[in-house]
C-alpha cells in the first residue's frame, strides 16, 4: 500500500487527492513525533504549575477572562466540543471530510499545538481505515477556524454520532451529493447504480478497528477545532481539480475549433509573445499541439469569407489564460495554508512561550475561493459561448441544433439550455463571501473572512464548470461528426474518438441526462485529458 510521511511541511495537493481517493496511507516522520512530544510535555508541566493559558486553564472567547480549577481541565475540553458541535445543513461531501483529516493531521504534526500523539495516531488510524464522520455543513464563519465542522470531526473521536465507511471515493463525484446514506448514479436508460454506504455510530466504528472512543486531555479539544481544514480542504479539492480543469478546457475548445472550422492564427506563437502573461502562452501553445495536422483546419484554411473567428474562439488563450494565472496564484495560497500552524494558543517548547494570535483566521482562504471561483465561472461562461455557437446553425453552418430531423428532433437544443442555467447559477455564486463580515462572541470576534462559505460556493462552481465542459464535448464531437471523413488533429482526433467510444452519434432525440453523466466521468476521472497526453505529450 502506498504511503505519505507527514511532517507537517511538504504536504502538497497531489499527496491530498492521492490519500482522498487512490488509496493512500499516512504515517507520522520521526522528527514529526519528536516535535508532538516535546510540545506535549511543555503543555503537562504548565498543568503542574497551574499556569494561566488561554484555552487550556481559561474559558474560551469572551470568558477567556475566567480561570478554570485544574481537576476540571478535561471537562472543559469534553464542554467545548459539545458546545461547538452546533452545525446545521445538509452533510459535508465525504471527499472534503476525509482531506479535513488528513489537513488537521498535517498541522497538528508541526508540534505546536500541544496535543498528545496518541491523539494524532488515533486520527491517523480512523483516516488510513476511511472511517469519515457525517458533519453539517453550515455553521462557519471561517475566523476562529472552522470550529463547528472541526467539532463535529471531533465527536466522533469520542464516540459520538455517526460515521461512513466508504471502500472508495471516487472523483466522478457521486458523493459529492451524499446525504441520508445513498448516492445515486444514472448510467442508462434501464439500469440504476444505487450505492449503499453504510451508517454506523461512531462508536462501533471506531471498536472495529480496535479504537475505544477518545478522552481529551488539556488543550487538545482547542488544537483539535481552532484551524481552517474544512475551508482548506474544499479550496484544496478545487485548485487541484482546477488545474486539470484548464487543461481539459483546452481540449474541449479544440474539438469546438475543429467543429466549427476556426482559424488557427489566433493561436500563432509570435501573437503571444508580444502579450507574455504565462497562461495565455501556455493555453495557445496547447491549442496548437492539439489541432495539429488537422485535416479539417486545412480543408478550409485559404477560405477567405471568415476574416476572423468570434471571440469565444478566437480569444481562448487570453480568456483561458487568464483563468490559469488565476489557479497557479491559488495554488500558491493553498499549498502554503495546508502546511500551516492555524492553532491559537500556539505553543513554541523551544522557548517554553505560548502565544495568544489569530492564525486561525481565514481571510487568505477567503480571497483566494472568492477568486477561484470567478476564475472557474468564466470558464464556464466562454465554454457556454461556444456551446450555442455549436448549436446555432445561424452561426455554425452546421445543421441547427446538431440534428438532421430538426423539428422530429431537438437534437442538443436543450443541453444549451442546461449550459446556460450552469453559467447563470455561477454568476451569483461568483459574488464574493470575503467582503461580507458578521461579528461573533460578543464582538470578541468582531471580524470574520467568511472563507467557509467562499470556499464552498466555489465547489459548487467547480462542479458546474465541469459540466458545462462535458456538455461543450459532447456539442463538440456532434459537430466533428458533419465533417466526415476530415479528420481532426491529433490531440482534438483523440479526445474525440474517446467521446465517441462512450457516447454514440445522436442521430434521433435521447434521454441527454445520461450522455452528460457519461462525458462528467470522463472529463472527473481524468481519462479524456490522460488518454490525449499520451498521444500528445503532456499539456501546460
Amino acid at each position: 500500500m502506498k504511503k505519505i510521511i507527514i511532517d507537517g511541511n511538504s504536504l502538497t495537493l497531489d499527496d491530498i487527492f492521492n490519500v482522498v481517493y487512490n488509496g493512500y496511507i499516512v504515517e507520522l516522520s520521526s522528527s514529526a513525533r519528536e516535535k508532538i512530544l516535546k510540545s506535549r510535555a511543555l503543555i503537562d508541566s504548565w498543568i503542574d504549575k497551574d499556569s494561566v493559558i488561554y484555552g487550556v486553564t481559561t474559558g474560551f472567547g469572551e470568558f477567556a477572562n475566567v480561570k478554570i480549577n485544574i481537576n476540571e481541565i478535561e471537562q472543559l475540553q469534553k464542554n467545548l466540543i459539545y458546545s461547538h458541535a452546533a452545525g446545521t445543513g445538509v452533510f459535508l461531501p465525504i471527499e472534503i471530510v476525509k482531506a479535513m483529516f488528513l489537513l488537521r493531521i498535517n498541522t497538528l504534526s508541526k508540534g505546536y499545538s500541544g496535543i498528545r500523539l496518541e491523539t494524532i495516531e488515533f486520527m491517523i488510524k480512523m483516516l488510513n481505515n476511511n472511517i469519515i464522520p457525517l458533519i453539517p455543513s453550515q455553521g462557519s464563519v471561517g475566523a476562529s477556524g472552522d470550529l463547528v465542522q472541526l467539532a463535529h470531526l471531533v465527536l466522533s473521536m469520542m464516540g459520538i454520532g455517526f460515521v461512513v465507511i466508504p471502500e472508495k471515493i471516487s472523483r466522478s463525484g457521486s458523493q459529492a451529493v451524499f446525504n441520508k446514506g445513498f448516492n445515486y448514479k444514472l448510467h442508462t436508460v434501464d439500469k440504476i447504480e444505487i450505492e449503499k454506504l453504510d451508517i454506523l455510530k461512531a462508536d462501533l466504528a471506531l471498536r472495529k478497528i480496535g479504537l475505544q472512543p477518545i478522552t481529551l486531555k488539556a488543550k487538545e479539544g482547542l488544537a483539535l477545532i481552532n484551524g481552517t481544514q474544512m475551508m482548506s480542504a474544499y479550496l484544496s479539492l478545487c485548485a487541484g481539480y482546477a488545474i486539470d480543469l484548464s487543461k481539459i478546457i483546452d481540449i474541449s475548445a479544440s474539438m469546438s475549433i475543429e467543429a466549427l472550422k476556426g482559424s488557427d492564427t489566433p493561436f500563432d506563437e509570435r501573437i503571444h509573445n508580444l502579450r507574455p502573461h504565462n497562461g495565455q502562452k501556455e493555453c495557445a501553445a496547447n491549442i496548437r499541439k492539439l489541432i495539429e495536422n488537422s485535416e479539417i483546419r486545412e480543408s478550409h484554411r485559404y477560405n477567405h469569407e471568415k476574416v476572423q473567428d468570434a471571440y469565444s474562439l478566437r480569444c481562448i488563450p487570453q480568456v483561458h489564460g487568464a483563468s490559469r494565472d488565476t489557479i497557479r496564484y491559488v495554488k500558491n495560497i493553498i499549498e502554503t495554508e495546508i502546511n500551516s500552524v492555524t492553532d491559537n494558543p500556539i505553543i513554541y517548547p523551544e522557548d517554553e512561550k505560548h502565544f495568544e494570535g489569530g492564525n486561525f483566521h481565514g481571510q487568505p482562504i477567503a480571497l483566494a475561493s472568492d477568486f477561484l471561483g470567478i476564475a472557474l465561472s468564466e470558464f464556464a461562461n466562454i465554454s457556454e459561448r461556444r456551446i450555442e455557437r455549436l448549436v446555432n446553425g445561424n452561426l455554425s453552418g452546421l445543421p441547427r441544433f446538431l440534428t438532421t430531423q430538426g423539428g422530429l428532433n431537438s437534437g442538443l437544443m436543450i443541453a444549451q439550455y442546461t449550459a446556460a442555467s450552469l453559467v447563470s447559477e455561477n454568476k451569483v455564486l461568483a459574488h464574493p463571501a470575503s467582503v461580507d463580515s458578521i461579528p461573533t462572541s460578543a464582538n470578541q470576534e468582531d471580524h470574520n473572512s467568511m472563507g467557509s462559505i467562499a470556499s464552498t460556493k466555489c465547489y459548487q462552481i467547480l462542479r458546474n464548470t465541469q459540466a458545462v465542459v462535458a456538455i461543450e464535448f459532447i456539442c463538440a464531437a456532434q459537430g466533428i461528426d458533419f465533417h466526415s471523413p476530415l479528420k481532426c488533429g491529433k490531440g482534438s482526433g483523440k479526445a474525440y474518438e474517446i467521446i465517441r467510444e462512450h457516447i454514440p452519434h445522436l442521430t434521433g432525440d435521447r434521454i441527454l441526462y445520461d450522455d452528460i453523466q457519461t462525458s462528467l466521468d470522463l472529463l472527473r476521472e481524468n481519462i479524456i485529458l490522460e488518454g490525449v497526453e499520451n498521444i500528445v505529450g503532456k499539456l501546460l
